[in-house]
Parts: C-alpha cells; structure tokens; sequence
C-alpha cells in the first residue's frame, strides 16, 4: 500500500473527529443555527413595531393588540412548519438536504420583507420564513442527536453548546436590525437578516462533509407508488387553507387564537399516531408518554418566555427608560438582552451537566425548576408595576431577564436532547418536530395573552402569568418519578 493511501486509510472520519470533545460536525450545525437565528430574531425582534408603529413611522398602523396576535401566531406557526419539514427529512429528502432548501426558502422570505411593499411583504415574507425555518429548526436539531449514540453522557453538554449558537444569534440579530431600524428604517434592516441568512447557508454547503453520513437518507422512506397521493393531500390541505382564509373566519385580530387551535389538535394527533404505530415498540410508547407531561410543561414556559416579542416588546417602548448617557436606544435591544445570560451561562450549565454526570438532576426534575423559575421571574416585575410612563430602568429589566436565561438552560437545551432521546426510531425528526409544536404552541399563546396586557393593570397581568406557571411547574415536578420511570421504558 502506498504511503498516501496509507495516510487516507488512516484519517479519522467526520463521526470519530471531536472539537473540544465534540463531534466536528456539531461546529457546522452551531454555526448554521446561530445564522438562521441571527436572521429570524432580527426579523421578529422589529416586527411588532413594524405592523403597529404609525405610518409616519414607518410602520403599517395595524392595532397594537391585533399586531401582537399576528407576531404570536407568526412565532407559533414557525414551529407548526417544524412537522412538515421533519415529515419531508424523514419520508422523502433526507434532514441533511432538508437543512439546506429550508435556510434558503427563509433567506427568500427575509427578502421579501425587505423589498415587498405593505401587507403584501408581510404575507409572502412570514409564511416563507416559517416554512423554511419549521424545516431548517427539527432537522438541524435532529442531526445533533444523531451525532452522539444513544445514553452518551455528552449529549446534554451538546445540546446545550448548540443552544449558545441559538443565543449568539438571537443577541446579535435584534441589536443590529434594532439599529439599522432606528438609523435606516424597517426595509433596511430586513435586508440584514436576509444576509445574516446567507452568511449561514454559505459556511453549511463549504463544512456539509464534516457531517459524515449522519442524516443524509430518510429515515423512513415513502414508497414511490405513495408520494403522488401525498402530493394530492398536501394540495387539497392548500386548498382548505385558502378556502377557510376566504370565508373571513380567520382574521388577523384572532389568528393567535386559530393557530394555537391547530397546534393544539396537531400535537394530539401527533401522539395518537406514534402510540398506535406498529412501527413503534412498547418500550418506545412508554417514552412517549414520558414526554407528555414534559410537552406540557414546555407549553407552559414558553408562553410567558415568547413574551419578549409580544408583551414585552410593549413594555419596553411604552415603559422601558432607554436613555444610555444622553442617547436613546433602540426599543428592540429588549430582544437581544436575555441572550447576553445564555452566551454567559451556557457553557458553565454544559460544564455542570457533563461534570454531575449521575448525579445531576434528572430531566423531569430540570423542566418542572425550568417552569417554576419562569414564574418567578415573571413575578419580579410587580417591583416595577404601577408606575406610569418609561420609568422602568433598562439595567433592571436586564437582570430580571437573568431569570429567564436560568430557567430557558434549565429546559430547553435539555428538552432537544431528550426528544431525541426519547424519539422512535422511525419518528426521529417528526418527534423534534412535535417537541417545537409545545414552543409554538406557547408561542402562539403568549401572542394572545398580550392582548390582555395594559400598563395600569401590571399587577394583575404579571402576578396571574407568573403564579399559574408557578403551579405547572410544582404538578410537574410532583409527576417527575413517574416520568423518569416512563422515559427508562418502565410501565
């Protein structure tokens, strides 16, 4: 044998190479979700503004109560596309292709945005960005769990890493187009998360091999005598939409309300399925039904969390003080405030979690702390309730956001690793799709909920959302003896 062939023979492949103790291939898919991150937070952290802010303004005068309502439904109707692109990676294209049609259709809708006037923008924009983003998020996401075999005691500190590129992005994306808006205009800083969106597709196509063979066939293939029927259903459930858009029943004051009905029927359906699919052994029912409870729970954190969009974003133009010596900054920081806790936090919860092994808390435990903690932190705002104005200090809303970031590690990182733990074998990607149908089912609620904020009713509005998620989160850490039973296959 040669020496050169000698020397190929003998280089790692892509699954035996590690970063820091890491598959290599966890670098690309980090570095395309904190892209497609940069870009949707970017886009979302001045969306809000852009449908209610007058028109000499810049902004398209839509009520505020009915632009919260769309920006939550929009938020939830991203993660509903989540089962449509784990549905296409799983019977048809593969994750590792699906990854890729995914961040450009998103790059598409940014565009639009940025170019499309009006309604007309926001239409043809939002529904490009969730389709593609619905793609992009469940199988990224699902490539990671693939890398790491399963009860790898790396896989949580993974998980977690991957979660910092989501928070450099989701820091990065509002404080730019939060400038650009104040200096350039909405148009301008749409354009930017367009970009942000190609910069990340760019280095995905340049590092794909880093993946080695990890999610590059489907998983589940659909016979070819089926996918003609599967086309016609996709048409007549474009056709259903139409129809039902036509009849006036949906409207943009009430669409919150419509699509968290739809993930809600969705997410029920979903799990009807995987617990009656032959495919699916008793042992994998059994976490199945461990993830129910966690489903819940999530539900319930990411309602109050997705209000940095929502409620929040009102807060912080109605009642933030954003005066930074002398200089007023943008309303849309808000956006970029609590991921400064993630990027910080981060890698010391990877670290806890990789070092505590055994002896860290179990995954119930940590979802039912998340949500709790969730609750608390939404309490801290009754220090500042009652007043009347932009009174409420910038640095102090910052630190009270320092309880979200705690509470988002607590659970969220650790919620992508254990659906993917918990996953059926032929339901990989469409079971990381049903965990961000809970993301967006809270998101879409943290939509309508904003509908219900008014600043002379604080007290009450972050006193009830804060004490009710309290409570999910006890039920849910009462239950964790019997979900962790489930999730090791023990009836």
């Amino acid at each position: 044998m040669s020496e050169t062939a000698a020397s190929l023979e003998n280089k790692p492949s892509p699954a035996d190479r590690t970063v820091f103790g890491h598959p290599v291939g966890l670098v690309n898919l980090f570095n395309v979700e904190l892209w497609e991150r940069f870009s949707f937070y970017g886009m979302v952290g001045i969306l809000g503004y852009y449908l209610y802010f007058s028109l000499d303004r810049g902004g398209l005068a839509l009520p505020e109560a009915t632009a919260m309502s769309i920006v939550g439904a929009y938020t939830g109707f991203v993660y509903l596309c989540t089962v449509l692109g784990g549905w296409l990676a799983d019977r048809v294209f593969g994750m590792e292709r699906m990854v890729f049609y995914g961040g450009s259709v998103v790059m598409i809708g940014h565009l639009a945005l940025a170019v499309l006037p009006g309604l007309t923008g926001v239409g043809v924009g939002l529904v490009c960005v969730a389709l593609g983003s619905g793609a992009l998020k469940a199988n990224a996401s699902s490539i990671v769990g693939t890398l790491y075999s399963k009860g790898d005691p790396r896989c949580d500190g993974g998980f977690t890493l991957f979660y910092l590129g989501v928070n450099v992005g989701a820091f990065t994306g509002p404080l730019l187009t939060g400038f650009l808006h104040k200096e350039l205009g909405f148009h301008i800083a749409f354009g930017a998360a367009a970009v942000g969106m190609a910069i990340g597709l760019t280095q995905y196509v340049l590092f794909r091999r880093n993946l080695g063979a990890a999610g590059k066939e489907p998983g589940n293939p659909l016979p070819r005598e089926s996918r003609t029927k599967a086309a016609g259903v996709g048409v007549l459930i474009v056709v259903a939409i139409v129809a039902v858009l036509l009849t006036g029943l949906v409207r943009l004051d009430n669409l919150a309300t419509v699509t968290s009905a739809v993930i809600a029927l969705a997410s029920i359906a979903y799990f009807v399925v995987m617990l009656t699919n032959a495919q699916v052994t008793a042992v994998e029912r059994s976490r199945v039904r461990a993830f129910i409870p966690l489903f819940i729970a999530n539900v319930a954190f990411w309602s109050l969390f997705q209000q940095i969009f929502t409620t929040l974003a009102v807060y912080s133009e109605k009642r933030m003080d954003w005066n930074i010596f002398g200089w007023e900054a943008p309303v849309a920081w808000i956006g970029s405030e609590e991921p400064v806790w993630v990027i910080l936090l981060a890698p010391v919860f990877a670290t806890m979690w990789t070092k505590l092994r055994e002896r860290a808390p179990s995954t119930p435990v940590k979802f039912a702390l998340g949500v709790i903690g969730m609750g608390m932190a939404f309490l801290l705002f009754l220090t500042m309730a009652g007043g009347t104005g932009r009174t409420s200090p910038a640095l102090a809303v910052f630190f009270i956001l320092a309880m979200f970031a705690v509470s988002e590690l607590m659970l969220s990182p650790i919620g992508l690793s254990v659906t993917s733990r918990l996953a059926p074998e032929a339901f990989r990607a469409q079971m990381m799709a049903l965990y961000y149908f809970s993301v967006g089912l809270g998101s879409s609620v943290s939509g309508q909920l904003a509908g219900f904020y008014e600043p002379a009713h604080e007290y009450a509005y972050f006193g009830i959302n804060g004490g009710i998620t309290i409570a999910i989160g006890l039920v849910a850490l009462a239950l964790s003896p019997w979900i962790k039973r489930r999730m090791e296959g023990v009836h």
